[in-house]
């Protein structure tokens, strides 16, 4: 009887020995883990789903060696005497079409590419992120600087230095719980006065401002707004403010925006210098705005294509 005592206290011993011995196993990878995300460098924050909202462009960059491919659209007005039932609402009238090529240099600069059917306007533009906002505080801000130099090449001007117009922008963005605000101070200048009329200025400043407030993990709500500071634009009743409300859906290596907005334009050339419509008056119509990402980064042995 002693024999199976002494076992039995024998095995409980064994046991209680390879508990402690297991438990302190996994206290020092509890302890490895711990240290290893402690030295983890902290990330941007995500603040945009897409390099462009309605009206204004964002602090996000186009990774490197990857493309980004966009087309946007601005259809006629839904209401006032040129919209209504007889033009589906201004679907059957088209305002304005972009095609825009992004390519990352880097993580860090961006060259883009654009097309606009105002104007037929063909715009080169460099983006620079100069901060990201980091997941761990020490970077509050994302700090974006765009230069973007546009020309007219089909319509007659008297020399070639005339058809060009250029816009410099510094973006910043933060984002909050729920909700991303973005501000986008902007100096724009035409060598021809745009539109002609009297009392049109060569070069102006603006200000752009635009919130994302977030609905779930893959959708957004816009409001985008830009005020040009223009004595023209700002004394007279010719002019508006650009005023634009959108719905933003991710999926995948897509991003899908629908908005309204009043102006007929979509390059900032156009938009700052000549926006014109009102919602008072039923100026107001259906756009969208599709990105397609394209990865050209060379594949690890064992990733999938």
């Amino acid at each position: 009887m002693k024999k199976y005592i002494a076992l039995a206290a024998f095995i409980a011993l064994t046991m209680g020995v390879k508990a402690q011995q297991t438990g302190t196993k996994m206290s020092a990878a509890d302890s490895l883990l711990n240290a290893m995300n402690a030295n983890e460098k902290p990330g941007p924050v995500d603040i945009f789903k897409s390099t462009r909202l309605v009206l204004s462009q964002t602090t996000k960059m186009v990774n490197k060696n990857n493309f980004n491919f966009q087309i946007i659209h601005r259809f006629g007005d839904i209401a006032g005497t040129n919209g209504g039932p007889q033009t589906a609402f201004g679907i059957d009238r088209v305002n304005d079409v972009f095609f825009g090529f992004e390519y990352g240099v880097s993580d860090n600069f961006n060259i883009d590419l654009g097309r606009s059917t105002i104007g037929q306007l063909i715009q080169l533009e460099l983006k620079y992120a100069v901060m990201h906002q980091t997941t761990d505080g020490s970077s509050p801000f994302a700090i974006t600087l765009m230069g973007e130099a546009g020309a007219r090449p089909y319509a007659a001007f008297p020399t070639f230095g005339s058809r060009l117009s250029y816009v410099a922008q510094v973006i910043v963005a933060h984002q909050f719980p729920g909700v991303s605000l973005q501000l986008s101070p902007t100096f724009v200048r035409n060598n021809t006065p745009y539109p002609v009329m009297p009392g049109s200025e060569q070069q102006f400043l603006a200000l752009q401002g635009a919130a994302r407030f977030k609905l779930s993990n893959h959708t957004g709500f816009i409001v985008d707004y830009a005020h040009p500071f223009s004595s023209v634009r700002s004394n007279t009743d010719t002019f508006e403010s650009p005023l634009g409300f959108g719905y933003e859906v991710e999926t995948g290596g897509h991003v899908f925006t629908i908005n309204i907005t009043n102006t007929n334009a979509v390059s900032e050339i156009n938009v700052l210098s000549n926006s014109q419509s009102r919602y008072s008056k039923g100026q107001y119509r259906i756009g969208f705005t599709i990105s397609r990402m394209f990865d050209f980064n060379p594949k690890t042995k064992g990733e999938k294509k």
